[in-house]
């Protein structure tokens, strides 16, 4: 069958609700359009409601914005030295070098594909010996999977090292029942347009220390002070979220947990049709943990058996993904210390997102397993 005559199943599209249009119209009919008003200050109190454990919330113009005045607010500067998960996307890992500051990555455990603790604390403890305590600890919950929290913020209190909690990507999720962005002395949301609820672009710096909160909301507009006049004593940023684009996060988290029960549900699916296949591994929740699976991700024998199913997939007009590539295996970061043990870079080699908006039907998930089912047989 000709791709050209199938319809596009996306990676991960966005999937709008209800009500986002209420909330934007209202933003035009009172002429709040600017990166301030009641949309604002609506979605961060939705968002910190949500969340619950007494946080604050300040909405940005992305995650990466809520990561780099995330590490300001912990102190990092010029030489410093950030300990990193290499395992994610390059938004956790730039804006240390924004900085000046330098990522030490560090390689995952294969419980949950997250920050291995035993390399971070192996990681940590020589790089004090050598007269670098590391600033801040950036620890990812990938696709939704909740890192080790006991175990990677024990570490960090040990060691007296702030964690900025990066979930990003685990919107929804949780540990042992306390939601994922309520862990970290700084955590960051994203709500681009292919995450778990989006704003089309956006983000969000979470915290339970109202100073932070409040110096991010004060450099993210500019770092304006209170004057008649424009009065700057600091460099400031233009990383405020826009009302408009706020009125859609607030309709959008509305139907939060609905997309989180739509994406676990495409994730069983999956795990039905494809685990009787023993050349198909999927990441199981370790106790405690409850991921939103934003991507439901399986692992195949080899690199060749990935991309027999990928260009498969891609010829049927089926968008997948390999697993991220780490960080300390990618060419600008390639001078960068790392501790590894040949986990991240296996789950890359072998690793695939399939298919998860929560706007997909029953049909194109059979689509897709068909698919699958083929290459493997």
């Amino acid at each position: 069958m000709s791709t050209t005559l199938q319809q596009k199943i996306w990676l991960s599209s966005p999937h709008m609700g209800n009500l986002e249009q209420h909330y934007v119209k209202e933003a035009f009919d009172t002429n709040w359009i600017a990166p301030l008003g009641p949309n604002v200050t609506g979605f961060e109190s939705d968002i910190a409601n949500y969340l619950g454990d007494q946080v604050l919330a300040t909405a940005l113009s992305s995650g990466t914005a809520a990561i780099h005045l995330g590490l300001l607010m912990l102190g990092v500067s010029h030489g410093d030295e950030v300990m990193c998960q290499s395992f994610t996307f390059s938004a956790s890992a730039n804006p240390i070098t924004y900085l000046g500051a330098r990522p030490i990555f560090i390689d995952s455990e294969r419980d949950t594909w997250n920050l291995s603790p035993e390399l971070l604390e192996t990681a940590i403890t020589e790089r004090i010996q050598k007269g670098k305590k590391p600033k801040a600890i950036v620890a990812v919950h990938l696709y939704g999977m909740p890192y080790k929290v006991d175990e990677i913020h024990e570490i960090a209190l040990k060691y007296e090292i702030p964690v900025l909690e990066d979930s990003a990507e685990a919107l929804g999720s949780s540990y042992y029942e306390r939601k994922c962005g309520t862990f970290g002395d700084i955590a960051v949301l994203s709500f681009n347009g292919n995450k778990i609820i989006t704003t089309s672009g956006g983000g969000a710096l979470i915290s339970k220390n109202k100073d932070y909160t409040e110096k991010a909301l004060f450099l993210a507009t500019q770092s304006r002070e209170n004057e008649v006049h424009y009065e700057h004593e600091e460099i400031g940023f233009n990383y405020r979220m826009s009302n408009v684009v706020a009125g859609i996060g607030r309709g959008q988290m509305r139907v939060l947990e609905d997309r989180v029960h739509a994406r676990r549900r495409n994730f069983q699916f999956y795990k039905d049709e494809l685990s009787s296949h023993p050349d198909i591994i999927f990441l199981n929740e370790i106790p405690g943990n409850y991921s939103n699976r934003w991507l439901s991700c399986i692992l195949t024998p080899s690199f060749e058996v990935r991309e027999r199913i990928r260009m498969a997939l891609l010829d049927q007009n089926i968008e997948s993904r390999p697993l991220w590539k780490p960080m300390h295996e990618q060419p600008v970061f390639k001078e960068n210390l790392a501790y590894v043990n040949g986990v991240s870079l296996d789950l890359f080699q072998r690793g695939l997102c399939l298919p998860s908006g929560s706007n997909l039907e029953k049909e194109h998930l059979e689509r897709i397993t068909f698919i699958l089912k083929q290459i493997l047989s």
